[in-house]
């Protein structure tokens, strides 16, 4: 259990310090870590949780860049559609989640890359789209932010307000998942512990993003976000067949 606790607080850390440095990425990175861990319901859980205090410590850094019109138009029908996510996590078994998990982190990896699909998430209809998406999305698995980012590239939205206000939205978002999946059932002391992880790794992503570049710290939360989501599948296929 202390070997968990270890793997998981490095885990959460070095996810909160890619999430501070390139706005993104918290859940991508802890995701595969996390499920592997605690199983796919609490491991999910524990992540919202976390991605949730994430977005609690970033936020006084952005708000003054914070669009706050077409945050909206992402939140509301994210919220909507938050409630069908945790449904679906209740009604599938657990190799189903594994899998699922894992596809929702697949797309999560290539949904800003394609070009038709970004092209069409734009105005107030394309928010309504990928807000549904991501409220869907976080609820179920945490991974909200490739819906977001797709529908950045498309709408055109300036980096650096997109940056700031997919924190609101993450705020938003993870105050939804929380009340409806409930708090994790693992010790307190050992969620305590990995909120201590995360805040210090927002502290410290704080201080490297003076120095560190954004391409770097994207190419790391890749190269994580690739593997963990593919021993997640792995031990999907594996449950399904055991």
């Amino acid at each position: 259990m202390a070997l968990t606790l270890v793997l998981a607080g490095i885990a959460t850390f070095v996810a909160a310090v890619i999430q501070r440095i390139t706005g993104l990425g918290f859940v991508l990175v802890l995701v595969g870590p996390i499920v592997l861990l605690y199983g796919p319901v609490e491991g999910v859980t524990i992540a919202v949780l976390l991605a949730l205090v994430a977005a609690c410590t970033a936020v006084p850094f952005v708000w003054k860049h914070v669009e706050w019109r077409r945050t909206w138009w992402l939140i509301w029908p994210g919220l909507v559609a938050s409630p069908f996510g945790v449904l679906l996590v209740h009604l599938l078994p657990e190799s189903a989640l594994l899998l699922l998990i894992a596809a929702m982190a697949y797309f999560a990896l290539v949904a800003s890359r394609i070009p038709a699909l970004s092209a069409s998430l734009s105005g107030r209809p394309g928010a309504i789209v990928a807000g549904s998406a991501a409220g869907f999305m976080n609820a179920a698995s945490g991974l909200s932010g490739p819906a977001l980012a797709s529908y950045a590239v498309g709408d055109k939205w300036p980096q650096r307000r997109f940056a700031a206000s997919v924190q609101v939205i993450f705020l938003a978002f993870g105050i939804a998942s929380v009340v409806l999946r409930g708090l994790p059932v693992s010790p307190i002391e050992d969620v305590g512990t990995l909120v201590v992880a995360t805040i210090a790794g927002i502290a410290i992503g704080t201080i490297l993003s003076r120095n560190v570049s954004p391409r770097i710290a994207r190419a790391a939360m890749l190269a994580i976000a690739w593997a963990g989501a593919t021993v997640v599948l792995v031990r999907g296929i594996l449950a399904v067949f055991v």
